[in-house]
């Protein structure tokens, strides 16, 4: 594919990923137009294309996203969260212990540095994993690679439970208004995005490209200073660029890296899958929440797929995404100190 010209490469990634987007739709599949166009983009990536998704188109994308988190997101997610504050703590540091878990076990049986393995399998926001590895002695490929991974796993296999939990009630679903009406209180949602682009940097935000938003959005939405509008048109766009971009990340080159310890980082995925799905049980037994929303908001996947996918389904997304914030956060927090932690006490097993 790498002998294709970038502007026929263009078009196959758009009409592939249209038609395999749309099937899903067709067929019910939760985040159908971000799972397409993410498989679209890793068989391409993997058999050479050259064409990247600009950065900046990423983060507005991730912008938009927000935006519709915002439409979820209400004061009223607090008192929850305030009231069952011991049991959103013991799944925090669960979680917290899982990833250090399986980060160290990676580390032991493989031939993974200490610090690759530790950020690669922190279940945080992928992006921002990437983006704070490089400064703490990680190979940055590597850790890509394992992040994009594990968000490639997360996103199937929560689609997968969405569509399994819902069952019938998906074909009942109303017919998605594609070009709704608009009026001037639709310039601020991509106002919002750019301002969320802008400030993450300048802050340092990590994913503040979509938390910004969905904060700002929020506040604005909720307190009726601004009702936000999101088309499916806009969403759809945005839920596009996110799957290229994590599509093709999944270069050959990378891969053939990565292929010596590939059964160690899937055994390590899927590991942490399991973990997270166990206390998403335990969730259900103790709160008042269907099992859906306890494993989306446990799931070790990406704040803006996990956000995707629960948009398309019937799950209460405010608690989703409270419980995916708090985790990221508390994720960057204590990910440098982790991964010092696993450098000096995972000596790798000699074969």
């Amino acid at each position: 594919m790498e002998r294709m010209a970038p502007a026929a490469q263009w078009c196959f990634l758009i009409v592939a990923s249209l038609i395999l987007g749309f099937i899903f739709q067709y067929f019910n599949v939760p985040a159908a137009l971000l799972l397409g166009p993410m498989i679209v983009g890793v068989v391409m990536g993997l058999f050479g294309a050259t064409v990247r998704i600009p950065p900046l188109c990423f983060k507005i994308a991730q912008g938009v996203i927000g935006c519709m988190i915002a439409q979820a997101l209400s004061p009223s997610i607090l008192p929850p969260l305030l009231h069952d504050w011991f049991l959103v703590l013991v799944v925090l540091i669960c979680t917290l212990l899982a990833s250090g878990l399986s980060g160290w076990l990676l580390v032991k049986f493989s031939n993974l540095p200490g610090p690759t393995g530790a950020w690669g399998s922190s279940p945080g926001g992928a992006s921002a994993m990437v983006a704070m590895a490089g400064d703490f002695g990680a190979d940055v490929r590597l850790v890509a690679f394992m992040q994009y991974l594990r968000v490639l796993f997360v996103a199937t296999a929560a689609a997968f439970v969405a569509r399994m939990s819902l069952g019938d009630q998906m074909t009942g679903a109303a017919a998605v208004e594609w070009f709704p009406s608009l009026d001037g209180d639709f310039l601020v949602t991509p106002a919002l995005a750019l301002v969320g682009v802008w400030l993450a940097p300048k802050l340092r935000i990590p994913s503040g490209a979509l938390l910004i938003p969905a904060v700002a959005g929020a506040f604005l939405h909720s307190t009726g200073t601004v009702l936000l509008q999101v088309p499916e048109w806009l969403l759809a766009i945005a839920y596009t660029f996110i799957g290229w971009s994590v599509g093709l990340r999944f270069t050959r080159p990378i891969f053939k890296l990565a292929l010596r310890t590939l059964p160690q980082m899937m055994a390590s995925i899927i590991g942490l899958m399991l973990l997270c799905g166990a206390m998403a049980w335990v969730l259900t037994q103790i709160l008042h929440v269907d099992m859906l929303t306890a494993y989306l908001a446990t799931s070790p996947g990406g704040l803006d797929t996990v956000a995707i996918i629960a948009a398309g389904s019937h799950v209460d997304i405010s608690f989703i995404m409270a419980m995916q914030t708090l985790r990221l956060l508390t994720i960057i927090v204590t990910g440098p100190a982790m991964a010092r932690f696993i450098s000096r006490s995972a000596t790798p097993v000699t074969s």
